[in-house]
């Protein structure tokens, strides 16, 4: 139906009729009152238009409204508000008429295909998955996990704001990657991988995540390090024949974390560990997933090449500064990491920097000293 702009532009008599039956019908439904002019001419032009019930006008219309857009996708996503409870945030602003994700209640069906993604990543934790093999398991569909990433990453992180996170990294947090990831692992030592005994390589090997079983260096430390290529480099920095280096994938998964947990398990209680990795929300946001983890092997994790006001003058000068809200998150991640020192730093010096703008600096030197 057209709006004041549209019928006062019709011209043809064709369309001007058109549009007269349209309101009678809509009229002799009962969703609209119309006035008409009655003092001259034929009564045919409309002076007013008054809905007498918008539900019957959308019936008429053959649209849904609001309410009943939000029942169906409360009605969808029952079976898993109590196990996500963002949801009811979700619901909550789909009801005030806002959008979430650029999408309103018609996301219902994808919100809940996420939901049962997610929970059967949490349920199976412990290993990783191949993307596409676990959408076709899910839903039959091998792309299907990828058209819904969005939703996957609310539910994941729990926040209704967007993440920032990529959607590998969304993946990856759920323990799906587009193909099997080894753990990348630098140093001297031995690692038991199912009944078999390794010896430790460098400058790197690669191990299954889901069968190591213990591990056994003289490692002055350990530092995980987010990035590949900054990895490779600490393969080679001085002091990396005292040091153990895990690749972390970005952001790791629930197995990179309990493989982490194993490690930890097996090393001095008195070994330090850091983590070094870029100075971003996304950076921050794997260092406290990296810290909990470490948290609950009973070990305090360090920040290495990550607070600002220690970074050379000409490195900060030319990186790009975040923008409030950024810096807002970066901050509460860094604090979620333990890190409140790098949180004032941050607060004192915004700075954003990828870890590949800077040379390695492995702690074990100064642990040798």
């Amino acid at each position: 139906m057209a709006g004041v702009e549209e019928y006062t532009t019709l011209r043809t008599l064709t369309e001007l009729e058109t549009f007269h039956a349209c309101i009678a019908l809509a009229e002799r439904a009962g969703a609209l009152q119309v006035q008409r002019e009655t003092r001259s001419g034929d009564g045919s032009s409309l002076l007013r238009l008054s809905v007498c019930d918008a539900a019957v006008l959308a019936k008429h219309l053959g649209v849904s409204l609001l309410d009943e857009r939000v029942a169906e996708a409360e009605l969808l996503l029952e079976p898993w508000r109590l196990r996500f409870p963002v949801l009811e945030e979700v619901l909550a602003a789909w009801r005030d008429n806002h959008k979430l994700r650029g999408a309103g209640p018609e996301a219902a069906q994808a919100l809940a295909d996420a939901a049962c993604a997610v929970a059967a990543r949490l349920d199976d934790a412990g290993s990783e998955r191949v993307l596409r093999r676990e959408s076709t398991r899910l839903f039959r569909d091998s792309k299907r996990l990828e058209k819904i990433t969005r939703w996957l990453e609310l539910l994941a992180t729990g926040e209704l704001i967007a993440s920032g996170l990529s959607e590998v990294e969304v993946w990856a947090l759920l323990g799906l990657r587009r193909e099997p990831q080894p753990l990348l692992i630098s140093g001297v030592g031995t690692a038991t991988v199912g009944e078999v005994v390794l010896p430790l390589l460098r400058p790197f090997i690669g191990l299954p995540l889901e069968q190591l079983r213990a591990l056994r260096t003289d490692a002055r430390c350990l530092v995980s390090i987010e990035n590949l290529a900054s990895f490779h480099d600490a393969t080679k920095a001085p002091g990396a024949e005292q040091t153990l280096l895990l690749y972390t994938g970005g952001m790791p998964s629930p197995a990179w974390r309990a493989a982490y947990a194993l490690i930890l398990a097996c090393l001095p209680t008195a070994l330090p560990i850091y983590h070094w990795g870029d100075i971003d929300e996304g950076g921050f946001r794997i260092a406290a997933k990296i810290s909990e983890a470490a948290a609950k092997a009973g070990k305090k994790l360090q920040p290495l090449l990550m607070a600002p006001d220690e970074l050379p003058d000409e490195v900060y000068a030319a990186a790009p500064r975040p923008t409030p809200p950024q810096l807002a998150r970066m901050c509460r991640w860094a604090t979620l990491a333990g890190w409140e020192g790098v949180s004032a730093a941050l607060q004192l010096r915004p700075i954003q920097l990828e870890q590949e703008h800077l040379n390695v600096q492995l702690p074990s030197l100064h642990l040798l000293s």
